[in-house]
């Protein structure tokens, strides 16, 4: 008799339980994904099992569908199919039989007596299934990981000598019936991740990526909820597709009223033939559950966090060079700069586009990384030595998934563009896309970057992707090449940081079109925007957060005037925004007068002396009722302190903007709340009565304006409160101009 696995696993962690039913030799079906069960007997199972079996009802198949997590159209599931393909129009309706369960590695199951409900912790489960007929395999693991978060995967074997073609690999996991409201994001480049909300109705909502990159229009997270859901109520649950090619989200509820959240990767026509013995390999799909956007928002950072190799949140101040001087490399120019990047503290300098081959602007020379003699007669050895001299690290820009026609490379290996048909893509950027899958064109952007890093002491690049991938096919035959190339570029960052530990890589693409798990399991940061105005980065870091911690983000000050949006705002408000991610600089420093170089020197003294709570605490974000106050704060994890920011981002239709809630405290504790004075106050600045006195000056024409700040009235600044005080009722809020930011900190008296 053939093996048959047969066993019910529940994992628990940080507040959720996943109950995995792999009875019966069928595929895992998930009996409960949710909120924290507790230890669970084989009674307590068998009946959770019972109590999720439909009635039935006229006009459907006789016997209850079971939904497993790669959902099978044989057992009457007529939703979005796990698995889509065939062999030459036949074996495309697999029927699985799951031969063996593996915890951590271990078999626990193969026999046909039901098993005893096995209860673990962290897990990562791994079950074995065959369709003999259809000579087909799969191997689906699914694991409940640090911060309570799941994934699963799929790895798909064809087992017969002929070729089976993969058109669609989804794993879906489901959802409750009150979970009715969905939650993904939107946007385009320079205003990435934009919320937008609709109900779930019958049928399917489905969010493709086919950029070739993850996309500033991204879902990015597609969340479903309890209706009304907010940062801190609701129930919801939410799922991400962590790959950075081409991908699907969707949401799904069919007419029995059965509903599911998942995705995979999406495959061109053709993409994935797989002949004899070979295994295509899902990416991972992640979902959060929690109640409330915070809650969900915490597990991925704590997931993240929990990795060996996640950053540490010593971030180091970075100054990029691209707003500064765009194209214009001139090393006296270029040594000013760091000379001032240095005396207000940045520790990292990076060079950004414009210090190779004929890159004098965005027409020539991608593709050619070999320094350009022209602009550096005597190497980058200049510049670096200065920069490492001022004590900072030097890193350095490339982008070495795309070619300019107008270079080198592209001359000599026209074959290296991809391409389908007999065409050229229509250009974006003026650029076109290196074919990475091609093993001689990997091999030479391989070396190319090696022999650089070999010459010089570089210890942070800055990897851009500008453009989507149009007609990515691979020459001669023109097949389509986006799978192949995502591969590629995972394969290549993997290269690059084991021949040089400690060499950081930021994932920039366009700004945040290459934001997902998929690029962060390789890299140490992303650029949110390159939209710098710090209006739009207020909402744009506040919901890039909702994946991504604020360590892994970079967010940096610009100067005054903004180069996207035309937007003039003071230092306080560009760097009230900017410390909540990973703080950088990107304004020619040269041209700062000295009460801004001043005023920046404090800010990054207060980025530096905060940074491990800054990055390493607890996101929380205010729910407030006005859309014109954006609040949020991040709380130690011993919730000894926190540090929160308020922003005006535009004018109530009230005068003032009332009380202010200060979330994720220890109720029982009590802390001292008050204003941190950085730098000059914000304009208009109007402080409540709880502040204290306020020193003012004159100005020599006689106009009075707010210089100091809350000045102590009872041997300490602000207001002492418990943390239940802080969080429920509030303290009142100080008016200002829009446009502009308040800083506070909440400290535990003990």
């Amino acid at each position: 008799m053939s093996k048959r696995a047969d066993c019910v696993i529940a994992l628990r962690s940080d507040g959720v339980s996943l109950v995995l039913d792999v009875s019966a030799g069928q595929l895992p079906a998930i009996v409960h994904w949710g909120a924290d069960l507790g230890t669970l007997e084989l009674a307590d199972v068998q009946a959770l099992i019972l109590a999720n079996i439909d009635p039935g009802g006229a006009s459907v198949v006789d016997e209850p569908f079971r939904l497993a997590v790669l959902p099978e159209h044989w057992t009457g599931w007529v939703g979005r199919p796990g698995l889509s393909g065939s062999r030459a129009g036949r074996a495309w309706s697999p029927k699985f039989t799951a031969s063996e369960v593996r915890i951590n590695g271990n078999p626990v199951s193969g026999t046909e007596e039901r098993a005893t409900v096995i209860n673990v912790g962290l897990a990562s489960v791994a079950v074995d299934a065959v369709d003999e007929v259809a000579q087909l395999q799969v191997q689906i693991t699914i694991e409940l990981t640090a911060g309570g978060l799941i994934r699963a995967c799929a790895n798909v074997i064809n087992n017969s000598d002929d070729p089976y073609t993969v058109n669609d690999c989804v794993v879906a996991f489901p959802i409750p019936q009150h979970a009715r409201e969905i939650l993904d994001f939107a946007g385009h480049w320079g205003k990435e991740r934009v919320p937008q909300r609709r109900p779930l109705g019958v049928g399917v909502h489905l969010r493709e990526g086919r950029k070739g990159r993850t996309g500033a229009d991204a879902a990015t997270l597609l969340h479903v909820g309890v209706p009304g859901f907010s940062f801190a109520e609701g129930e919801i649950w939410a799922v991400h597709t962590g790959w950075s090619g081409n991908h699907t989200h969707y949401a799904e509820r069919v007419f029995t009223g059965t509903q599911v959240i998942g995705g995979g990767e999406l495959l061109l026509p053709g993409e994935v033939i797989l002949q004899s013995g070979q295994t295509y390999t899902t990416p991972w799909i992640y979902g959060a559950y929690g109640r409330g956007l915070d809650a969900v928002a915490g597990r991925f950072h704590r997931f993240l966090r929990a990795r060996d190799n996640h950053p540490s949140t010593g971030r180091p101040v970075t100054l990029n060079t691209w707003e500064a001087v765009y194209f214009h490399q001139d090393l006296d120019h270029l040594v000013e700069l760091a000379e001032g990047a240095a005396a207000v503290g940045v520790e990292r300098y990076v060079l950004d586009d414009g210090w190779f081959g004929a890159r004098r602007n965005d027409r020539a020379g991608l593709g050619d990384w070999t320094v350009s003699t022209e602009v550096w007669p005597h190497g980058l050895h200049p510049l670096v030595d200065k920069v490492t001299a001022l004590g900072m690290e030097f890193g350095l820009w490339f982008e070495p998934e795309m070619i300019n026609l107008d270079s080198a490379t592209a001359r000599d290996h026209p074959d290296w563009i991809m391409a389908t048909g007999d065409r050229l893509p229509v250009e974006s950027r003026h650029q076109q896309v290196i074919n990475l899958g091609i093993p001689e064109c990997y091999a030479s952007v391989r070396d190319a970057i090696f022999d650089i890093l070999a010459e010089y002491k570089i210890s942070y690049i800055k990897w851009d992707h500008n453009r989507d991938l149009i007609d990515a096919g691979t020459t001669p035959d023109g097949r389509p090449g986006i799978h192949e190339q995502t591969r590629a570029f995972y394969r290549l960052v993997d290269e690059i940081k084991a021949a040089h530990p400690g060499l950081e890589i930021e994932s920039c693409s366009s700004g945040g079109a290459r934001v997902d798990l998929g690029v962060l399991e390789r890299t140490d940061r992303i650029w949110v925007s390159d939209c710098i105005d710090p209006l739009e980065r207020q909402q744009m870091n506040r919901w890039t957060s909702q994946l991504v911690p604020p360590e892994l983000m970079g967010s940096h000050i610009a100067s005054a005037n903004s180069h996207i949006t035309g937007r003039t705002h003071d230092l306080s408000f560009r760097a009230a925004t900017a410390i909540f991610g990973h703080l950088g600089i990107e304004w020619d420093l040269t041209a700062a007068t000295a009460q801004e170089l001043g005023d920046l020197r404090e800010w990054v003294s207060f980025y530096k002396g905060n940074r491990r709570l800054l990055m390493g605490g607890d996101l929380v974000r205010v729910d407030f009722p006005d859309p014109n106050i954006v609040a949020y704060g991040i709380v130690a994890p011993d919730r000894s302190e926190a540090i929160y920011t308020v922003a005006l981002i535009g004018r109530s239709d009230v005068m003032l903007p009332g009380r202010l809630r200060f979330p994720g405290l220890d109720p029982g504790q009590r802390y001292r709340i008050y204003p941190i004075p950085i730098g000059r106050p914000p304009s208009g600045l109007n402080p409540p009565a709880w502040w204290g006195a306020i020193t003012r000056e004159f100005e020599p024409s006689g106009e009075r304006r707010a210089l100091g700040w809350g000045v102590p009235t009872d041997g300490g600044p602000g207001l002492v409160l418990s943390g239940s005080a802080l969080g429920s009722t509030g303290v009142m809020a100080a008016d200002m101009h829009p446009e502009h930011a308040i800083l506070y900190r909440a400290a535990a008296l003990d």
